[in-house]
């Protein structure tokens, strides 16, 4: 996708209703994006080739879920930040017509007006809920051509990936990831593997426990809403407030809960977490 260019034009009607379910999905796994981004910052070497989430914008009235097609366009949006509310970052299409917003612009939305989100690793998507609904209704010569010109690996549209799947072997994979979905959510490998030289880190330097950054959030809070089970509890163990509130008053069990990670809420719940 170039952002000097305008983007392929895909009109539909927004009342599809399989296009609203696209939405909602969407967002219901939004999570899984925010988790492969809070990871990815904290990688040396970056393993994300992409990463954007889709948004409504339109010329007229402020909420862009009002319009039809023919008023709003779908943009992806790239440079993605999460504060557990409102997804931000900067616009990636040069708009087909409207007049108000152009590429490279500061833009943000409640995470329930996102349309989709998207991450690729080696190639490989992940997400792309209603670019595969498009692509499913296009024919094989058509989806060739859609995924040559992106450069990636959309996959079959019927089966559209959420997270890299764990290796298949059993012991302490099968220990780590579990089953899919819900309660039985697979803890990130890099959560688990973050473990022993996290604590050392501690050890050697407890202010981490407590340090901020320039929202007011300490370590737990990011890893709160990164769905981390393994790091939330060793800085829990380790002396981690689970009451410590940003600038703007939001603790960690509220970051958690924002996206679902049951059992993150549990853990901090027993730790007095309010």
């Amino acid at each position: 996708m170039s952002g000097s260019q305008s983007s392929k034009v895909f009109m539909f009607d927004n009342s599809d209703p399989e296009m609203q379910r696209a939405y909602e999905t969407a967002r219901a796994t939004f999570r899984y994006f925010w988790r492969e981004i809070a990871w990815e910052r904290r990688r040396i070497i970056p393993a994300l080739s992409l990463a954007c989430v889709k948004m409504p914008f339109s010329d007229g009235a402020a909420d862009p879920g009002t319009q039809d097609a023919s008023q709003v366009e779908q943009m992806w949006v790239g440079e993605i930040d999460f504060d557990g509310r409102v997804v931000s970052g900067a616009l990636l299409n040069s708009p087909n017509w409207l007049k108000t917003v152009q590429v490279g612009d500061a833009v943000r939305r409640p995470l329930n007006e996102i349309t989709d989100w998207m991450y690729a690793i080696n190639g490989d998507v992940y997400g792309a809920y209603t670019v595969n609904l498009m692509r499913s209704r296009m024919n094989s010569q058509e989806r060739e051509s859609h995924d040559g010109a992106w450069g990636l690996n959309f996959g079959d549209p019927q089966k559209i990936r959420v997270a890299p799947e764990p290796k298949k072997s059993g012991g302490l994979m099968k220990a780590l990831f579990g089953g899919r979905g819900g309660a039985t959510d697979p803890e990130h490998p890099m959560s688990a593997a973050m473990g022993p030289p996290l604590k050392d880190q501690l050890a050697k330097d407890p202010s981490m426990l407590h340090s901020k950054d320039d929202r007011g959030w300490t370590l737990l809070h990011h890893q709160a809403l990164a769905g981390s089970l393994a790091t939330v509890e060793i800085l829990l163990e380790c002396g981690a407030d689970p009451n410590a509130a940003t600038d703007d008053g939001t603790t960690p069990v509220q970051l958690a809960e924002a996206l679902g990670w049951d059992k993150v809420v549990a853990l901090l719940a027993r730790k007095g977490a309010r």
